[in-house]
């Protein structure tokens, strides 16, 4: 099988995840993608009041009835910082025999050959990419081409994907601002539900 990993934060999840998400499935043929919400990222010093476990639910929400999608809390459980070539080497212990992607945003792109032991990221998986807009595919590009020199194999997807971010969202939520649309509307719910975000500093 074709299987992807998609790990991140997800701090909210929101719509431009799930649409990057279903544009690999349907560019690449993938047969399975895990979504893998981190338990602490190691790039990132953001203090958030939100769980990992709040996090795990709303990926779980975004996705849910999809047959294709499947939550993981494979990094939550391990908990300390999450790493991405650690993640990868406990998938190729459990789909030993399946064909691993690795899907990436363009900031993650950029820098994935600065990563903790990138040669064991680019031995386990197909790593994919999405410029955020016409600006970014000679980037992206040229970024392809420097890591098919390490070693790594790339798919790099067109600049159609909705562009959204969390951070976005959080700041619209801490200004007492509506987020439909920019989540899905179960997440929406969710987050509405157990006032997350609501006094957060951004």
């Amino acid at each position: 099988m074709k299987i992807a990993m998609f790990g991140g934060s997800f701090d909210p999840i929101h719509n431009g995840h799930v649409s990057l998400a279903h544009a690999f499935v349907d560019t690449l043929c993938l047969e399975k993608v895990l979504i893998i919400p981190t338990h602490y990222p190691p790039h990132k010093q953001k203090k958030t009041t939100v769980t990992p476990q709040q996090r795990l639910d709303m990926c779980r929400l975004a996705f849910e009835g999809e047959e294709l999608f499947e939550v993981s809390d494979i990094e939550i459980k391990r908990e300390g910082k999450s790493y991405t070539y650690m993640t990868l080497e406990e998938l190729s212990i459990i789909y030993p025999d399946d064909e691993l992607y690795l899907i990436t945003g363009a900031d993650m792109f950029m820098t994935i050959d600065q990563w903790k032991e990138p040669e064991i990221i680019f031995r386990h998986a197909v790593i994919c990419g999405v410029p955020r807009d016409d600006d970014d595919i000679s980037a992206l590009k040229a970024q392809a081409e420097k890591l098919s020199l390490l070693g790594a194999r790339t798919e790099l997807l067109d600049p159609n994907i909705m562009t959204v971010s969390s951070t976005e969202i959080r700041q619209k939520i801490s200004d007492g601002q509506k987020i439909t649309g920019l989540v899905p509307e179960k997440v929406e719910r969710y987050i509405c539900e157990n006032g997350l975000y609501a006094d957060t500093k951004i």
